[in-house]
């Protein structure tokens, strides 16, 4: 009996010591198992467009409570889409990079995707099946080569406070947002609505009509075939998207005087938005996204913060969308070095868990299965599956979004008519 208690102390010592000499654990208090030797030393580099990616650096810190010897860093490329390509070539060649859908296919980007990874490989195990299936892009074959890590949609920033003040409420209709509109102007609110409009990307034009035009083509696939070949006869489904634009304009909704003189679509909206005489803001998630930093960068809403929520623009009587679509995407350099590791993180950051809290942290809508979303968007939550519109299932490709995008600026401006831009569809550029 001695003997045997001897042998079973002995395992159970040498079992210890082997744990502690960095060999693969069983699962981390997460349930991410490592694959790999945890005293591994390596570098691993991820490019992108955002200027900081905080909620990414938060990730590498938990990475490295796994893995501790592995240095993670984030660099912002400037000019990204036009130095992407050289920079995967460079002898200083990133792990892992920002990818777009609408880079799979262009011509422009060929260099740029056959670096890309095939992530579907099963020999992976990403668990890709925690991504909501609208947002994944496949090419011919099946495979993925792009991880969203963010989604995006479309709406308005609104003041709930001034709402309550009034005694009015959220506007769920077309008709509903005219009448709110016109009670804020009359007690005094110079701007029931305002948005970026400086420029056709990301204008608060683009953002109104971008979810009524693809809502159109959704319904009529022979009409999506068209827009995405750029048949001029597709402008006339373009027709409702910038009759709404002008509308807003037309009706007092929307000053254009007044909303030329904010400079941008991010922070120059977010602190406008922060002022408090605005009841709604036109933007898109990429912008609430940066309204937590901003409180404090307001003098207006440090002296009197309000309530504030993201809603769907109101555009139909039936209510508003859900452009339920990617906004960033990770792709994984497969000429890379450490390139085991580098999968790694990436099976360590595509969880439900992972992405979940990155969301949380940058504001934006997770991609994930587990729609969790921020109380900001939680009037999202109410839009019912038959107005959730994912462009990657239905098809819509990017030449086409660049049509409605310019059309829907230069009819706001008052550069073209409506029948103008309709006829014209295919030549925006």
């Amino acid at each position: 009996m001695r003997r045997l208690l001897c042998v079973i102390l002995f395992i159970c010592i040498l079992v210890s010591l082997t744990a502690c000499g960095g060999k693969p654990q069983e699962e981390t208090a997460a349930g991410f198992k490592p694959s790999l030797d945890t005293s591994t030393s390596c570098s691993i580099t991820v490019v992108g467009s955002y200027d900081n990616f905080e909620a990414l650096e938060a990730e590498f810190d938990k990475f490295n409570e796994i893995y501790p010897n592995v240095q993670l860093s984030y660099v912002k490329l400037d000019d990204y889409n036009n130095v992407l390509g050289a920079t995967l070539e460079s002898n200083d060649k990133p792990n892992i990079f920002f990818s777009y859908t609408w880079m799979m296919g262009n011509e422009k980007y060929a260099s740029v995707c056959a670096h890309m990874e095939e992530l579907s490989d099963s020999a992976l195990r990403l668990n890709l099946d925690c991504i909501r299936p609208s947002l994944l892009n496949h090419d011919a074959e099946g495979h993925v080569f792009l991880v969203p890590v963010f989604s995006r949609t479309y709406g308005m920033l609104v003041n709930n406070d001034l709402f309550e003040k009034e005694g009015l409420s959220i506007p769920t209709t077309w008709t509903e947002l005219a009448a709110v509109c016109e009670a804020f102007r009359s007690r005094g609110y110079a701007n029931p609505m305002m948005g970026y409009s400086l420029k056709s990307s990301g204008s608060f034009m683009y953002t109104v009509a971008y979810p009524l035009f693809a809502a159109a083509l959704a319904e009529n696939p022979e009409a999506l075939a068209l827009a995405n070949e750029l048949d001029p006869a597709a402008g006339e489904y373009m027709r409702p998207a910038l009759e709404a634009v002008v509308q807003l304009i037309q009706n007092g909704c929307i000053d254009l005087a007044a909303c030329d003189g904010i400079e941008d679509n991010y922070s120059q909206v977010i602190l406008r938005f922060f002022e408090g005489d605005v009841p709604m803001m036109i933007c898109h998630g990429e912008t609430v996204s940066g309204t937590k930093k901003r409180e404090s960068q307001s003098g207006a809403f440090t002296n009197a913060p309000f309530d504030y929520s993201f809603s769907p623009i109101p555009l139909t009587e039936d209510g508003g969308y859900f452009i339920d679509s990617p906004s960033i995407e990770f792709s994984v350099n497969k000429n890379c070095d450490d390139l085991d590791m580098t999968n790694e993180f990436m099976r360590f950051l595509i969880t439900t868990e992972e992405l979940n809290e990155m969301a949380s942290m940058k504001r934006l809508v997770t991609p994930t299965t587990d729609l969790s979303l921020d109380s900001v968007y939680a009037p999202f939550g109410q839009v019912p599956s038959e107005r959730t519109i994912s462009p990657e299932v239905i098809g819509i490709k990017d030449p086409l979004t660049v049509q409605i995008r310019v059309a829907a600026f230069r009819v706001g401006k008052g550069e073209i008519t409506i029948d103008e831009a309709v006829a014209m569809y295919g030549s925006f550029e």
